[in-house]
């Protein structure tokens, strides 16, 4: 009788398809695993990312192997890095003799701010996601996706009220590809300083009565809110390709306002 470690176990992922239909991608979502990400402050920042990793698959094969991709995030000790995503990136490939690949991990990132007048010390989180493809090619590419929570105070509802103006909080979602590297603190700043005004994670009330009068003072449509943070990046050197995308969460209206600006400034 056999041992079980002796049996030949068939590789049905590792068949022939014949429908000669390739898939852009494959692989699994939702993973975690810890990261670790350069911080500004405190030198480095531990965080919980929550990963998605695909390869295209030709269309001779009939399926992927989904553990290959567990074990490649385990192969790196506890933790993982933003430096690591290229290799991952290309031992996807080799490991599942893929042509091309695409990894993204999202995390929470946390940056301490002081309230504008108090000063008072408080932890503002950020939803960030860094993404590293390869192409059919060979070529890597990374960007980085930030979405930044904004207050914006619409001009027209200023304009026309006796009384106030409504204001919303806002979401402006950025996407930058970069010549050279760029803290995600610097990048959260410039999107920060172009809306009505940015937030806190904690406001004592002469606070309060100052971002209230800031937005008051500095109204911004959904439009105003993505150009000018277009503008900044158009200026920024370091900046090769960006998406600038802004929702606003009416607070008059069962919808929201939104905007986006796409540009690739080697094009």
């Amino acid at each position: 009788m056999n041992k079980p470690e002796d049996q030949v176990i068939p590789d049905v992922q590792g068949q022939r398809d014949a429908r000669r239909i390739a898939i852009d991608k494959v692989g699994i979502k939702g993973i975690r695993h810890p990261v670790r990400v350069l911080d500004k402050g405190a030198g480095i920042q531990h965080t919980i990312a929550v990963f998605n990793m695909y390869v295209g698959l030709p269309h001779d094969f009939k399926g992927t192997h989904m553990s290959r991709f567990v074990e490649i995030l385990n192969a790196y000790e506890r933790e993982i890095s933003v430096e690591s995503f290229e290799h991952i990136s290309r031992e996807m490939l080799k490991r599942l003799e893929a042509r091309s690949s695409h990894i993204e991990m999202s995390f929470p990132y946390f940056i301490a701010k002081q309230a504008p007048v108090s000063k008072v010390e408080s932890l503002m989180d950020y939803e960030v996601t860094f993404i590293g493809e390869i192409s059919d090619g060979g070529a890597y590419c990374q960007q980085t996706r930030i979405v930044v929570p904004l207050t914006s105070l619409c001009p027209c509802s200023k304009n026309i009220s006796e009384y106030g103006a409504h204001n919303q909080r806002s979401h402006v979602t950025v996407s930058v590809r970069t010549g050279e590297f760029v803290w995600i603190e610097d990048l959260v700043q410039m999107v920060e300083s172009q809306g009505s005004s940015e937030l806190y994670g904690l406001l004592k009330r002469v606070d309060e009565k100052y971002v209230t009068e800031r937005a008051y003072d500095n109204p911004k449509f959904v439009e105003d809110m993505v150009r000018d943070v277009a503008g900044m990046f158009n200026a920024d050197p370091r900046i090769e390709a960006y998406v600038v995308e802004s929702e606003n969460f009416e607070s008059i209206h069962n919808h929201s306002a939104y905007a986006l600006i796409e540009c690739d400034k080697r094009a």
